[in-house]
Order: C-alpha cells, then sequence, then structure tokens
C-alpha cells in the first residue's frame, strides 16, 4: 500500500448518509448505535464539527471540534478538541496518524486558535487516544486528575493560558455511592448495545444496583464528573474504566473480584 495512494474524506450533511462512520459499520448488533453516531454527528456538524478518515473500508479517522463545543468537562476557549482517533490493524504505521494529526494542527492554525487539545488516560485507556503518541509529537500534560485522566495541549504560542478540566470533575462530590453507575453517550456506536443492553443484564443477573446516565446535550457532557463521555463506569463511587468491553461476562467477573479484593484490604 503507497502513501502516495492515501486519500482522506471529511463527511458533512451531504455525505453523511451515503458513508461509513468506521466503527460498527458491519456489526448488525450495533446497527442501532451506528444510526444513533450518525444522527449526532448530523447535528454537531453546526457546531464545527469535523470527522475525518481514510477513503476506505477501514478504522482510520479523527473527529474534531472547536473546545467550546466538545461533549466534555473542559475549559479551552479558542482551542480544537481531539476527540476520536483510531488507526487500526493493517493500517498501524503507515503514517496514518501523522497524517490526519497534521490536517487537525493546519485547520486550527487556519482558524487562529491557540492550539489543540485532548483528554487521555495518564496510562493508556480504552476508546481514548494513545499518550504516549501525542507527547511524542509535541503534546505537553497541562492537567490532570487523581482517578486517570490528563488533558494533553498542543500550544501554538506558550504564553496563553492553559485550558483545564472543569470543576465538577475535580470536587469528591460523586452523588451515587451504592452500586454501579455508567455514563455514556451517542457519541459512539458501540455504547447503544453495550451500555443498554448487554450491561444492563449483567447487573441484575449479579444484583448489582445499576444507574444509566446518558448525556443528550452538550451542556450535560460539560457538566459530567467524568471526562470520558463516550463511556464511563463507576463502582461504589469509584471510578472503574472507560473500557466497554467489561460489559462481557468474564471481564464484569474479573472487575467485581478485584474490586472487592481491594476494598476488603
Amino acid at each position: 500500500m503507497e502513501k502516495e495512494s492515501f486519500k482522506y474524506i471529511t463527511l458533512s450533511k451531504e455525505n453523511i448518509n451515503k458513508e461509513h462512520i468506521c466503527c460498527a459499520f458491519s456489526d448488525k448488533k450495533c446497527s442501532e448505535g451506528y444510526e444513533l453516531k450518525k444522527r449526532w454527528l448530523n447535528k454537531e456538524f453546526e457546531n464545527e464539527y469535523v470527522f475525518k478518515r481514510l477513503d476506505a473500508r477501514a478504522k482510520v479517522f479523527i473527529e474534531y471540534v472547536p473546545a467550546e463545543h466538545a461533549w466534555a468537562p473542559v475549559t479551552a476557549p479558542n482551542y480544537i478538541m481531539i476527540n476520536c482517533f483510531w488507526v487500526s490493524g493493517q493500517y498501524k504505521g503507515l503514517g496514518h496518524g501523522y497524517n490526519l494529526l497534521q490536517s487537525v494542527i493546519e485547520d486550527a492554525k487556519k482558524q487562529q486558535k491557540s492550539g489543540i487539545i485532548t483528554i487521555v488516560g495518564t496510562k493508556k485507556f480504552h476508546f481514548m487516544g494513545d499518550t504516549k503518541w501525542f507527547l511524542k509529537h509535541g503534546f505537553e500534560e497541562i492537567d490532570k486528575l487523581p482517578n486517570g485522566f490528563s488533558l494533553l495541549a498542543l500550544k501554538f504560542n506558550k504564553n496563553d493560558k492553559n485550558p483545564f478540566f472543569n470543576d465538577c470533575t475535580k470536587k469528591d462530590s460523586f452523588q451515587y455511592k451504592d452500586g454501579m453507575v455508567a455514563y455514556y453517550s451517542n457519541r459512539c456506536p458501540y455504547t447503544k448495545y453495550y451500555v443498554n443492553g448487554m450491561l444492563r443484564v449483567l447487573a441484575e443477573e449479579n444484583n448489582i444496583p445499576l444507574k444509566v446516565i446518558k448525556f443528550e446535550s452538550q451542556e450535560q457532557a460539560q457538566c459530567s464528573p467524568t471526562p470520558a463521555t463516550i463511556f464511563s463506569l463507576f463502582l461504589n463511587g469509584e471510578f472503574i474504566t472507560t473500557d466497554m468491553s467489561i460489559c462481557t461476562d468474564s471481564k464484569f467477573k474479573k472487575l467485581l473480584n478485584l474490586h472487592n479484593e481491594r476494598i476488603s484490604k
């Protein structure tokens, strides 16, 4: 596969109905979530949301938006927020990540933005960007939370003020202390099936109270107690994971065992 043959396309209201969105395009069990993600994108295009992908049947894409319109509890005026960013399988190591990031940098500079930010795990979190890769490409950590989230920035002007996580993520005021709480949104085509389907079944089978909270608006997401508004799972008031594969029987039981062992010590 030659680099010069690479072609990237940007989704829009005009082509969203005929173009795929990379994730879950052939996964029948997530077909409803797939359509919900498309509807979410169609609405967010009005907020200058950008979805750019390789012109192929592949998971090679980047999503970004002016940070003022990001579905995340971050204050970052005049910055661009990178959301999902994924290069998978046989497409790794071919320069796609670099190409897509450069396109965001060029766009941000053209708009005279102060820089680019993204939310990651201090250590790699599922369904979030690769922390080491971003740091390697000039980003720096400008804020972090005790539960393992980091806010990274690529600043064009070092004298500009740093963006930061909103207070709703920092206060010890998580109101649900008993049982399990799952936060999610339609930002990902997998969430509908795994959260509202599998997770509910597993919680019931294991006699665990479960509260599911869906972010329906930008405003709700910006007041979230978790920066991971695609999916975040809490257990007895403690943040557990951003990994939706926890909604499978073996991983779910392993999670419960580890949690019980930790609190019993």
